[in-house]
């Protein structure tokens, strides 16, 4: 099971650090990856981390903006979003990576239920 946490409402701007913990089920030796969905949207690629966390992929409309990292002892992953924007607002999930695609939500096998993130102007 991945659970996230750590979503709310913020105001354009600030800033919000997302978790991903993983119980009953290890994520070491497995890259990572989060994903989030705008009302009306379809799913979006934000970030992924490798198993490693020695590489680290991200989105364009997110670059430089978010931070994604892991602690493969803890069996946890954190997305770290500062100069949030409305158009970040989403409901974000975190998912465990099986395939060879960092950016293929297909390649990804298990999802936590969500967190939301609200941005407002």
């Amino acid at each position: 099971q991945l659970v996230e946490s750590g979503g709310g409402v913020v105001q354009a701007g600030g800033s919000l650090r997302l978790s991903c913990a993983a119980s009953g089920r290890t994520v070491s030796g497995y890259g990572m990856g989060w994903f989030r969905q705008a009302p009306g949207k379809d799913d979006e690629f934000v970030a992924a981390i490798s198993w490693s966390g020695d590489n680290t992929y991200y989105a364009d409309s997110v670059k430089g903006r978010f931070t994604i990292s892991r602690d493969s002892a803890r069996n946890t992953m954190s997305l770290q979003m500062n100069s949030l924007k409305p158009e970040d607002t989403a409901v974000y999930y975190c998912a465990r990576r099986w395939g060879s695609n960092y950016y293929l939500q297909d390649d990804y096998d298990y999802w936590g239920q969500g967190t939301q993130v609200t941005v407002s102007s």
